[in-house]
C-alpha cells in the first residue's frame, strides 16, 4: 500500500512558530491540538518540552505531510493567516467560508473561543476544503 506523503507542512514553518512553541503553536500547526493545548497551559511543559520539541520538529513534520492532503490551499499561508488575522476571520475568508469569516470579523473571532477552535481544527478545515477540490 502507498503512503500519502503530500508537502503539506514545512519544517520552516515548524520552526518558526516553535519560537512561540512554549504556548504550543508549532504542535499545533502540525496537527496536535491536545498537546498543543497542554504546552499552551503549561508554558510547554515548564519549558523542558518545549526544548525537546527543537529535535522532534523534522518528524513531527514527516507525521503531519503524511495526515493531511494538499490541494489549492495552502497550510502555510492559512497557519499565517489564522495566527496574525485569525480574530479578523481572514484565514476563513481565504478557506471560502464567506459566512463564518464575516461573523469572525464582527466578533473578534467568536469572542476568542473561536479563534481557539480554529486553533484546534484548521488542517482538519483545510484539508476538508483541498479533498473536496481534488478530481
Amino acid at each position: 500500500m502507498l503512503e500519502r506523503t503530500d508537502d503539506t507542512h514545512s519544517t520552516f514553518m515548524g520552526y518558526l512558530l516553535w519560537i512561540f512553541g512554549f504556548l504550543g503553536a508549532h504542535r499545533f500547526y502540525f496537527g496536535k491540538p491536545v498537546t498543543g493545548t497542554l504546552w499552551f497551559l503549561t508554558l510547554g511543559l515548564l519549558f523542558i518540552g518545549w526544548i525537546i520539541d527543537l529535535f522532534l520538529i523534522p518528524s513531527m513534520n514527516r507525521q503531519a505531510d503524511r495526515r493531511f492532503v494538499g490541494g489549492p490551499k495552502g497550510y502555510n499561508l492559512s497557519w499565517i493567516l489564522l495566527t496574525f488575522l485569525g480574530l479578523f476571520g481572514v484565514h476563513r475568508f481565504y478557506l471560502g467560508k464567506w459566512v463564518t469569516g464575516l461573523l469572525w470579523l464582527l466578533t473578534g473571532g467568536l469572542f476568542l473561543v473561536g479563534y481557539l477552535y480554529d486553533y484546534w481544527t484548521l488542517n482538519e478545515q483545510i484539508d476538508a476544503v483541498n479533498t473536496h477540490a481534488r478530481p
